[in-house]
């Protein structure tokens, strides 16, 4: 699991040019807890299929490279991602809500499994609605199932858990429409890491998309994954071939 692409994927299972701006505003210390709530859930997403066109940099202390993405999105059922470099196919990835698979080429490598294996290397509980949520800019957590801590940090509402546990959580929002600004996950036994920043949204048929993503994940060691969003097109019939060639060896997540 050292190799640039196999990386790439675990991140993106945590994943337009125009920087078309949505307004934004400071938060609001009046402001409670369950209005931010209310107001981030409040920016439905109302679509049967979404097809994302991105450009991807990877970069590691040894290397840095730029790839291109192309994310495809059946609302609920299905995220299917494409890789490639320079024009040539690397990598494919399928994730449903019961399965995770994902194989790359230069290695000749694949991986199938459920999704607790990626949160026992991940070090937080992942399921298919909060990949899904990754790509559309929403909170991966269901942010209704706790009780939250809120403060102003830096002009955004800031929510945290009130607990000392093994795994920390942090979400920040704006205070015009209550986008989500950036997500941390901190396991500390683990010594593990995991930042998620979208640092602009743009508006297209009511709905918010992220310009850009921004993730940062450290363990042993220190990735960034900067995705941009070159288009989004929604409800157009799209497909989502994907077959593991023959030959191929299993890798494992240790």
């Amino acid at each position: 699991m050292k190799s640039i692409l196999s990386a790439i994927l675990i991140v993106f299972l945590v994943g337009c040019k125009s920087k078309q701006a949505v307004a934004t505003a400071a938060a609001n210390e009046n402001t409670e807890v369950s209005k931010v709530i209310k107001g981030h859930y409040k920016n439905q997403h109302d679509f049967k299929t979404l097809s994302i066109k991105a450009n991807a940099k990877y970069e590691d202390a040894k290397q840095s490279h730029s790839l291109h993405a192309d994310i495809r999105i059946k609302k609920d059922e299905i995220i299917w991602i494409n890789i490639k470099f320079i024009g040539i196919p690397m990598a494919k990835a399928m994730i449903t809500p019961t399965k995770v698979s994902y194989y790359e080429k230069p290695n000749s490598t694949y991986f199938e499994g459920d999704f607790s294996l990626l949160s026992q290397w991940l070090g937080t509980d992942l399921d298919f609605n909060k990949v899904q949520n990754l790509f559309l800019g929403k909170a991966i957590d269901d942010l209704t199932k706790d009780q939250w801590i809120s403060e102003i940090v830096d002009k955004m509402f800031k929510l945290s858990l009130p607990n000392n546990g093994d795994v920390s959580k942090e979400f920040y929002f704006e205070g015009a429409n209550y986008l989500l600004k950036k997500e941390t996950i901190v396991q500390a036994s683990k010594n593990r890491n995991l930042e998620i920043r979208y640092p602009s949204f743009k508006e297209e048929k009511g709905m918010y998309l992220p310009n850009e993503i921004k993730i940062k994940a450290e363990q042993k060691d220190k990735i960034k994954i900067d995705i941009e969003y070159k288009s989004t097109t929604f409800n157009e019939n799209l497909s989502y071939p994907y077959s593991i060639p023959s030959g191929y060896t299993a890798v494992e997540i240790n």
